[in-house]
């Protein structure tokens, strides 16, 4: 088994529009955006994704089962900041240490251009929590009824990491 994980470009657009469709359907949920929104967007719109965020995509044999983006805030007084988003492992790859080398890259990549990372996570996701909080990320605060699918509210944790050292 050979693992790979590589910083995705526009020519991955077919690609990363397969798996990112997936993770919305599997887990409506889990994510800000839906199956239904994004499944009408021209492929030309993931080439934009793919270059307006860095999306980091991770392989088995040849095959993406993983996808993290990393998107750097833009505003004056934000940009030492950053966003972990999109997180997304196929179920066949869950238990071959994909999340967390997912999550690792993304948080070496972090540390070569901001200070903090931050994320949010569904609340009752628990396998990613657990992952987040192993690869030092801390709870800073909840947002409650953060995300409502189908007349059912969600919460989300959010999370952070100092990648710069300083630990505050």
């Amino acid at each position: 088994m050979t693992r790979m994980i590589r910083l995705l470009t526009p020519a991955d657009a077919a690609l990363y529009r397969a798996i990112r469709l997936e993770a919305l359907e599997a887990h409506p949920e889990a994510f800000s955006s839906t199956f239904a929104r994004e499944q009408e967007k021209p492929l030309a719109w993931f080439e934009e994704r793919l270059t307006s965020s860095d999306v980091f995509g991770a392989f088995i044999d040849g095959q993406i089962v993983g996808i993290a983006g990393f998107h750097r805030q833009d505003g004056p007084q934000t940009m030492h900041k950053a966003d972990l988003w999109g997180m997304y492992v196929r179920h066949q790859a869950g238990r071959a240490g994909v999340g967390r080398c997912l999550v690792d890259t993304v948080i070496a990549h972090a540390a070569k251009h901001v200070e903090k990372l931050q994320l949010t996570v569904a609340s009752q996701n628990e396998p990613a929590l657990r992952l987040y909080k192993a690869a030092g990320f801390v709870e800073y605060g909840r947002e409650v009824k953060a995300l409502k699918q189908n007349g059912r509210y969600f919460d989300e944790v959010l999370m952070e990491l100092f990648v710069d050292g300083s630990g505050k």
